[in-house]
């Protein structure tokens, strides 16, 4: 198959066409402030990325570990958008100072590309937070204008500051959801100091962000509750997860039973849904933390103030804490419950998302569907 190489011009993309179109079509990304050089294409799996030459030592120190390029191997799918990526590192431009990787490493990156790396949030490792607004991995606007495409594609290019070290005893297919729901969870519970052994914690919602909480929480020793307002999710939440009490949400007499007996409460549900019943669960000086995205929130001052208590909002998180979880992953054998699919399967799984029919989440094969 012969494949010709574009480079868009003024824009900060790369492309390589194939003759045919489909779900062989191969095209490499880059969605860095500092344009590349591809100087030549080697195989289906490498390219040579080469950095424009410096004009002042400023630029040139900025510039010095800039790209390493993948190839594909597994693609998160969550709602109606792509999720998160992981890959095999297939090359490093010749005159990279890369560091951290080696060809042949297994890497994930993850919501984000891209932030201005200056800014208090970029220098503590926060870059989600970047002040001038971070670069999202898919439909997100880089500096110049560019949108980024994600990774349903062969290839990407990554400035080597959003990449993630997956480690080899750890399935990529598994490491894709924690870029997405595992740090969503992982980063607030850590923040607010969820993993002291012997606490308790109640997780509202258990799904794609939800059954990560459950997870986390049994993994740092939590006394863990799942709330669902569906019966039918008490038997995977108690025997699959390992969560210690289910309670259906709806019934009042359960939920008075349990006021002021949890220390954390992570909040995934995205429908809406009362506050105050979930509020008066919370010990004195108790903590809310939201990730999901109901259209309002509403509760009575007198819920937060006369019991000390504290809500939070949280999307996902920063370089730094985004490794620690992989690690902490790894190393405790925390795996999320995923459906691996072909990417031709695609429009079927996103039919099934929308009725909610997915333990937990969808990955897409991606190194085995373009071969």
């Amino acid at each position: 198959m012969k494949i010709m190489l574009k480079w868009m011009r003024g824009r900060k993309m790369l492309k390589l066409f194939p003759n045919q179109v489909g779900s062989n079509k191969i095209f490499l990304l880059c969605t860095l402030p500092e344009d590349p050089h591809v100087t030549e294409f080697i195989n289906s799996t490498a390219v040579k990325v080469q950095s424009k030459k410096p004009s002042s030592k400023k630029k040139k120190q900025k510039q010095r570990s800039l790209f390493v390029l993948f190839r594909m191997t597994n693609w998160n799918i969550w709602n109606n958008v792509g999720g998160r990526c992981c890959f095999e590192l297939a090359r490093l431009s010749s005159s990279s100072n890369v560091q951290r990787f080696k060809v042949g490493d297994h890497v994930g990156v993850g919501t984000y590309v891209n932030s201005c790396r200056d800014c208090e949030y970029c220098n503590d490792g926060l870059e989600v937070q970047c002040v001038r607004g971070s670069v999202f991995t898919f439909n997100g606007v880089d500096a110049d204008g560019t949108i980024t495409k994600g990774g349903y594609s062969s290839h990407i290019v990554v400035h080597d500051r959003y990449c993630y070290n997956i480690p080899d005893n750890y399935p990529l297919a598994s490491a894709a959801p924690l870029l997405c729901a595992g740090i969503t969870v992982y980063a607030p519970m850590m923040r607010h100091k969820m993993n002291q052994p012997g606490k308790s914690l109640g997780v509202i919602g258990l799904g794609g962000l939800g059954h990560m909480a459950v997870k986390f929480g049994k993994a740092f020793g939590l006394s863990v509750t799942v709330f669902s307002t569906s019966i039918s999710k008490k038997e995977e939440a108690l025997s699959q997860l390992g969560a210690d009490k289910f309670v259906l949400s709806s019934d009042q007499e359960q939920m008075k039973g349990l006021v002021k007996s949890l220390d954390f409460i992570v909040d995934t549900a995205s429908g809406d849904h009362p506050f105050d019943p979930y509020m008066a669960l919370l010990k004195t000086s108790g903590i809310l933390v939201l990730v999901g995205f109901p259209s309002e929130v509403k509760f009575s001052p007198a819920s937060l103030n006369l019991g000390m208590r504290t809500v939070s909002g949280s999307v996902t998180g920063g370089t730094k804490d985004t490794q620690e979880m992989i690690d902490f992953c790894a190393a405790h054998g925390i795996h999320p419950m995923i459906e691996v699919i072909p990417i031709q399967y695609a429009n079927e799984a996103i039919d099934r998302l929308t009725k909610r029919d997915v333990k937990y989440r969808f990955v897409i094969d991606i190194e085995n569907s373009l071969k």
